[in-house]
């Protein structure tokens, strides 16, 4: 295959076309915050109603495809020519994936989700907090953290460093379709694919953007009674807007480096505390139990479809989270590519697929654990806590049940401004290397640009409808870029074909 050669700077075919309908949503909602929710009420539904089993049944593809790659004769073959070396440690390398991956939906959701579940179980499966309600709470928290969402990090990411560093082409979506478009990835196709992974990761990036302002507001509200209000959720999102775009123009191996390493050592403090100070015994004892109980339910949650279950409970928990995952698969492949050159496809999915879900088993089991045993023999109160207040209360108020609550909730707000700033860093310098016929080094003005808009899209979504805003904006978002996801597989496939004729797998 040639090396398709384009012109440096950027591209104005897929640039301006994102550009306008990223400016155009933030000044749609700026001017007629009604209309917008409206017509994105209807689009939703449309979605959800018409092509909500295309996400459950993708996703479990995704997972599947990505374990065969691994298990395959394609594994030994070398993200990049066969003499290049990873750029990153091991360890460096897991922590970005990590903290830019999922690191402040785990805030958000470490203890909001398995307390939802337990005060309302899903499918109507266990009565309402009940030990059998506490287990599947932490069973459908694995399912949804867990392998699945790696997997669709993992396909994008595999095919963009594939083709990125194995056949040096541009580090662009539309590179992955060379084996089927040919010389047409430089045409109007190859940039509306473009053009579509910038607006994905823009939404996606906005979608854990307010998340991440919600809770540090409710932070502020338990710690020191700062309002909670649209208000200071916006001035949050200035505030910390201004500590991204100061981070993504110093690059990838010094601001989001650095900042996901300092991630991973506090988190990592946190659970400890968690674990030691906190209910020990019933921790250890939740893990093997939660997760047996995930793996052996793992195929039937993952083809569990509206048909013959609760269509309600699965927009608002699974199709939402799999289309989060999918808005975020542009951004999150992207940047898991530009750090793994030179890592083998089997070592990429086996790091990719099972360190991060192992982290995740341990966050949720550490954190839900400790919150549902509070609500099975201990203080409680958390699930009416989050009925009453919202979801972003649920980690503080369990926080609070134990000793040095300030200095923990303190340290809690801090891990999710890192994780804000570290995440919104990574999409920034994502959206520009798209817009920027994939450079790795996009430059700071661009970069600058795509941070304050998805700043402001974060802040239109919140004023437009709180968590269900952002749900709505992710599902949307990622309705199209799921096609663009089901060509790269067979785009991939077809790569690897032509690679087995011209006899350029290694010797097993």
């Amino acid at each position: 295959m040639q090396e398709l050669k384009r012109p440096a700077g950027l591209d104005p075919a897929v640039f301006w076309p994102s550009l306008i309908v990223g400016g155009g949503f933030v000044a749609w909602g700026t001017f007629a915050p009604d209309s917008l929710a409206a017509v994105a009420g209807v689009v939703l539904a449309f979605i959800i109603d018409g092509f909500g089993w295309s996400f459950v049944i993708s996703t479990a593809i995704f997972l599947a495809f990505a374990i065969f790659l691994a298990m395959s004769r394609f594994g030994h073959i070398k993200l990049g020519h066969d003499n290049d070396k990873p750029e990153f440690t091991t360890i460096s390398w897991v922590c970005m994936m990590f903290s830019v991956g999922m690191g402040i939906g785990l805030m958000f959701w470490g203890v909001a989700e398995p307390i939802s579940h337990f005060g309302s179980p899903p499918h109507g499966l266990a009565p309402p907090e009940s030990r059998e309600a506490a287990l599947l709470a932490m069973q459908y928290s694995y399912f949804h953290w867990a392998l699945h969402p790696w997997a669709i990090y993992a396909v994008t990411g595999i095919v963009i460093a594939y083709f990125s560093y194995r056949r040096d082409l541009p580090v662009l979506i539309s590179s992955a379709f060379t084996p089927l478009l040919g010389d047409a990835v430089k045409g109007p196709i190859g940039k509306a694919i473009d053009s579509l992974a910038i607006i994905a990761t823009l939404f996606g990036t906005a979608t854990s953007l307010g998340l991440g302002a919600q809770q540090i507001n409710s932070g502020l509200n338990f710690l020191w009674g700062v309002p909670e209000s649209n208000g200071v959720t916006l001035t949050i999102i200035a505030v910390l807007s201004v500590a991204f775009i100061l981070s993504a123009i110093s690059g990838v191996g010094k601001g989001i480096q650095y900042l996901s390493n300092i991630n991973m050592v506090l988190a990592v403090v946190l659970l400890l505390f968690l674990a030691v100070v906190g209910p020990t015994t019933f921790i250890m004892n939740t893990f093997p139990e939660a997760l047996g109980d995930y793996l052996s339910n793992l195929v039937s949650m993952s083809f569990k479809t509206a048909a013959f279950s609760d269509g309600e409970w699965l927009k608002n928990w699974t199709i939402f989270y799999w289309a989060w995952w999918v808005s975020w698969a542009p951004f999150v492949g992207v940047f898991i590519a530009r750090i793994s050159r030179g890592r083998t496809i089997r070592e990429f999915v086996i790091c990719v697929l099972l360190i991060p879900s192992v982290v995740t088993f341990v966050w949720f089991t550490i954190m839900g654990g400790a919150a549902l045993h509070s609500e099975l023999v201990g203080q409680g109160g958390l699930v009416e806590a989050v009925k009453d207040k919202g979801a972003a209360i649920s980690l503080f108020a369990l926080l609070d049940q134990y000793p040095m609550a300030g200095f923990t909730c303190f340290l809690a707000m801090f891990l999710v401004a890192i994780f804000f700033v570290s995440g919104a860093d990574a999409g920034s310098v994502v959206m520009g290397m798209l817009s920027e016929r994939g450079t790795t080094e996009p430059t700071a003005p661009v970069v600058v640009l795509w941070d304050l808009l998805a700043g402001a899209s974060a802040g239109i979504l919140l004023v437009m409808g709180g968590l269900q805003g952002l749900q709505t904006a992710s599902i949307i978002a990622a309705a199209p870029f799921l096609l663009v996801m089901a060509g790269l597989c067979v785009s991939f496939w077809h790569a690897l074909m032509d690679e087995l004729e011209d006899h350029r797998i290694a010797a097993e």
